[in-house]
């Protein structure tokens, strides 16, 4: 390396502020590094241990310190409409806002479902986690922590119909992301017996690739049709 190439090198290290080339203190340098720390995994109450009504479910859901993301101070979204009513939708997380499928998206949500001859009054919509993580994301461990907990949730409504949103509820509860399980009916097993179910197109996809919705009124029609009286 010419003498001007080592100063130039040597000037850019000095400015980002290496001072010295070798530590003054010893260091063993072929020691195995330490392993990083992880994370506990997130572990699910045992389903015997969730209230066993919608109402205390309900309560639990609004208080317990056992669902993942749970922090003093964090804000949580409950289901909203009828618990009695014949379909279920399940959203993965509650929006920005702390709301269930808000902004644009719940606009076109409100279209989809006005589509069906229906509301959000008329069926019953909960998040598959009610807290929203810090990231805007579920790793893989909360999503199994946060399936069971759905599971138990879906069993306790029993609706005669249960949409699913999204590549996570998809995976949560049907071990699939929506490519590979939308279009087609499945038995989720609960508590109360299965429980007919159908993964499709989130909202909020919708509004980003609109050439999306077709395949999603396609999924609503199989709703409707399981619906009728």
């Amino acid at each position: 390396m010419a003498a001007t190439e080592a100063a130039s090198a040597l000037s850019w290290w000095e400015e980002a502020g290496v001072d010295t080339i070798v530590g003054e203190e010893p260091h063993a340098w072929l020691e195995p590094k330490a392993k990083a720390a992880v994370d506990a995994p997130v572990a699910a109450p045992p389903p015997d241990a969730l209230p066993a009504t919608i109402e205390s479910f309900h309560a639990w859901l609004a208080g317990s310190d056992q669902l993942p993301f749970a922090a003093p101070g964090a804000t949580r979204a409950a289901p909203t409409g009828d618990p009695a009513a014949p379909l279920m939708v399940l959203t993965d997380l509650p929006s920005e806002d702390g709301g269930l499928i808000a902004g644009e998206a719940g606009l076109l949500f409100d279209k989809m479902l006005a589509a069906m001859q229906l509301s959000r009054d008329a069926i019953y919509l909960a998040p598959l986690s009610p807290i929203r993580p810090p990231a805007g994301r579920i790793g893989p461990a909360e999503v199994a922590a946060l399936a069971e907990i759905a599971r138990h949730h879906v069993g306790l409504v029993a609706p005669s119909a249960l949409l699913l949103f999204g590549d996570t509820c998809g995976k949560a509860l049907l071990g699939s992301a929506v490519a590979g399980a939308r279009g087609r009916w499945h038995a989720l097993q609960t508590a109360a017996g299965p429980v007919r179910t159908l993964v499709t197109i989130r909202p909020e996809k919708l509004v980003d690739q609109p050439g999306l919705k077709k395949f999603v009124w396609d999924d609503l029609q199989m709703v409707m049709e399981e619906l009728k009286p």
